[in-house]
């Protein structure tokens, strides 16, 4: 059975809607969609192997070779999702920061149960990628600012772009939330909404390079070590978790270059000691009510790209 563009264009929306947002990443949509390793293997083709598969045996090969029919809608819906959802992105955290923290937290939390089903049977030594998971997710943000010590500014947006597009790959690690440590999240998205093409060339640049490398990786690891990789994805996304928590109180940041704010470390807060320290509604139903929202989407897509995939291998043993 094809699959139809539309429904890889709208999972493509999807990620680039949560790249968007600082504390998400696209990578958690793409596995709780069903997609996820065949982006990394897609994403991975891309290299002196394509060249011979076309001097070999034409573009009709190297279309298939690149799996051209599924990553073209993707990129499309990723690209057109990230420029119309920029400003979107931008109003929300202003006007409702709680209200769109606890839709993530609910969807993130929701993605890592799916990924701890979809490994495989638990084994003692399991552990260790699961705290090593944990403990990168936790020191990956205090490590960012680090980048600006680069000095030159087309460095650093091609290693800005370089970290965010592997950040994509990871579900729990967000690019974007990386770019706002780094101080870069505000350069990146204006530049994206104003068109800014020199920015925007130097940070393809870097996610290209980005992509090369780390999507060979991560391919490796799934064909080779399968359940010591998810676990270690496991816990990037409960190390990840944190950020995302509504009730939080910012105690230690730094101003970057451009005057925005870093956050560096937060302190979390009950609902009620959240109201009580800024005089503001923590708005509990809301926010509770957008959780489960969010887990119960994460279900519902997990049930469509289960069935999705089970439909396929259906078909395929059919022919």
């Amino acid at each position: 059975m094809k699959r139809k563009s539309l429904g890889v264009f709208l999972k493509g929306a999807g990620m680039g809607a949560a790249d968007a947002i600082p504390g998400v990443s696209g990578g958690t949509i793409a596995f709780v969609t069903g997609i996820y390793e065949e982006l990394i293997n897609t994403i991975k083709q891309f290299g002196p192997d394509a060249l011979v598969v076309w001097q070999r045996d034409g573009w009709r090969a190297l279309v298939k070779h690149l799996n051209l029919a599924f990553l073209i809608p993707l990129l499309a819906g990723v690209g057109i999702s990230l420029v119309s959802v920029a400003h979107l992105a931008l109003w929300l955290m202003e006007a409702h920061p709680l209200l769109l923290d606890g839709f993530f937290f609910g969807l993130v939390a929701a993605s890592g149960m799916v990924v701890a089903q979809a490994g495989d049977r638990w084994k003692f030594w399991y552990l260790f990628p699961l705290l090593a998971g944990l403990l990168l997710a936790r020191m990956l943000p205090s490590l960012m600012p680090l980048v600006l010590l680069l000095g030159n500014e087309a460095t650093i947006v091609m290693v800005a772009g370089c970290i965010a597009i592997s950040a994509m790959l990871l579900p729990g690690v967000s690019g974007s939330f990386l770019l706002l440590t780094m101080g870069l999240y505000g350069t990146i998205m204006g530049a994206i909404r104003s068109f800014d093409i020199t920015i925007i060339m130097l940070f393809g640049m870097g996610c290209v390079i980005g992509l090369a490398l780390f999507s060979r990786l991560l391919s490796w690891l799934l064909r080779r070590h399968h359940g010591f990789t998810m676990q270690l994805l496991l816990g990037f996304i409960i190390g990840s978790l944190p950020v995302l928590w509504p009730w939080r109180e910012l105690l230690r940041y730094q101003v970057g270059p451009s005057g925005q704010m870093i956050p560096l470390e937060y302190r979390y807060l009950l609902p009620s000691d959240y109201a009580a320290l800024t005089g503001a509604s923590a708005q509990i139903i809301g926010v509770v009510l957008l959780m489960v929202v969010g887990i119960l989407l994460v279900m519902l897509l997990n049930r469509r790209a289960g069935k999705s995939t089970t439909l396929d291998s259906t078909n395929t043993a059919q022919r």
